[in-house]
């Protein structure tokens, strides 16, 4: 007799945030999106980034979750400027800095390529503290729909990298194009300090234990088989809602690379 094939398991329960979706999924993309995310193999199981543009577009409330873990180190947001007439924020996600910047400004313009995401945005902004002072646009990197010298402070948290569909050389000459003379672009969270450095970028680092903090030890199970599958068993055995960083080889969101544009 041979033996059975196993059962597939539900989607929600397969695991690796790169088995969830497969290239059926890519008719969320709109034109721009495909130029700059689809390059060359079309299979998100076998391209981790275009998995993560997938889960934006198609699961955003379980991207959010995972976002609510990953709180800022406080003294990240204490180091931004405030009191300045306009913030850009690109890159806005599902608001995990945009929330944190609107006592810093007058006005705060989010721009977030993914509309299901700029939705979420905005259900957030409605029930916010001066959610009013924020604009959510559409827009990428490379293409920021704002004026030359728009903004004090210019700003992205764990959105920028030095490949182009997510920033590289345009995206910062964007960035820059955008800020004031004498404003700052600041880089949060970033994952490439020495290309940054190599740019004129400065580096600030704040210390202390930093832990994801889930709402639940089941939870972190949960969304670490997915997004950090190679600590699950670690996770499950700690039995804690509280889940080091180090403990899934992740650099925490302590850091930020910034430039003051000259004059």
């Amino acid at each position: 007799m041979g033996t059975a094939e196993p059962a597939e398991q539900p989607l929600q329960r397969r695991v690796g945030l790169w088995s969830r979706y497969t290239t059926a999924d890519l008719d969320v993309f709109s034109d721009a999106e495909r130029r700059r995310f689809v390059h060359g193999c079309e299979d998100p199981r076998r391209d981790e980034e275009l998995a993560w543009e997938l889960l934006y577009r198609r699961e955003p409330r379980l991207y959010d979750r995972l976002v609510r873990a990953e709180r800022l180190h406080p003294e990240v947001v204490a180091w931004l400027p405030g009191g300045l007439e306009r913030i850009v924020e690109v890159g806005a996600g599902a608001g995990r800095l945009t929330l944190e910047l609107l006592d810093r400004a007058q006005a705060v313009w989010a721009v977030e390529p993914a509309a299901p995401l700029r939705e979420l945005l905005l259900e957030k902004l409605s029930r916010a503290k001066r959610g009013d002072r924020a604009r959510v646009i559409g827009g990428f990197f490379d293409e920021l729909p704002l004026a030359d010298n728009f903004a004090d402070l210019v700003v992205t948290c764990s959105a920028f990298t030095p490949a182009a569909a997510h920033g590289g050389e345009p995206g910062l000459a964007e960035m820059e194009r955008v800020c004031r003379p004498g404003g700052r672009v600041a880089i949060v969270w970033p994952n490439n300090l020495d290309w940054l450095a190599a740019r004129g970028y400065r580096h600030v680092s704040f210390g202390g234990d930093m832990f994801l903090e889930f709402a639940s030890p089941a939870e972190a199970v949960e969304l670490v088989e997915i997004f950090h599958p190679h600590a699950a068993a670690a996770v499950r055995e700690r039995g804690s809602q509280r889940v080091p960083y180090a403990a899934l080889g992740v650099n925490p969101p302590r850091d930020v690379a910034y430039k003051v544009i000259s004059p």
